[in-house]
């Protein structure tokens, strides 16, 4: 009973509960750029390039078949995901960016018109 109780505890903390909701939204997260990749840039690509699967590559060395086309396929793939996800995370820090400039810059004029009276009032 003791070791249930622990396992509570334990499993109830912040932090592995915060960790359970990222790993939970990251991959649901990894599903939107997947089918951004898939859905968008991917025809992109293949309006540009032509169709851009080089899966069916391979090389054969003594009877033995390496399928060396889909690593490159999986490069490829791995560099569109990373680029979608760089696109996707620089728009939210661009758009979070904004939020924080406007009061910021509201309570340094606050503050400096603040100080101009403080030196105001000493010369008196």
């Amino acid at each position: 009973m003791e070791m249930f109780k622990e396992f509570k505890e334990f499993a109830m903390r912040g932090n592995i509960v915060d960790l359970a909701v990222a790993v939970i939204i990251g991959s649901a997260f990894g599903k939107v750029i997947e089918g951004l990749v898939d859905g968008i840039i991917m025809p992109i690509v293949s309006m540009v390039v032509g169709k851009p699967d080089f899966s069916y590559l391979s090389c054969s060395v003594n009877g033995t078949i390496f399928p060396y086309g889909k690593f490159i396929q999986s490069i490829i793939m791995f560099l569109l995901i990373a680029f979608a996800l760089f696109l996707v995370v620089k728009a939210v820090n661009k758009a979070n960016k904004k939020k924080e400039e406007a009061p910021a810059q509201a309570a340094t004029a606050e503050d400096i018109i603040l100080l101009r009276e403080i030196r105001d009032a000493l010369k008196k």
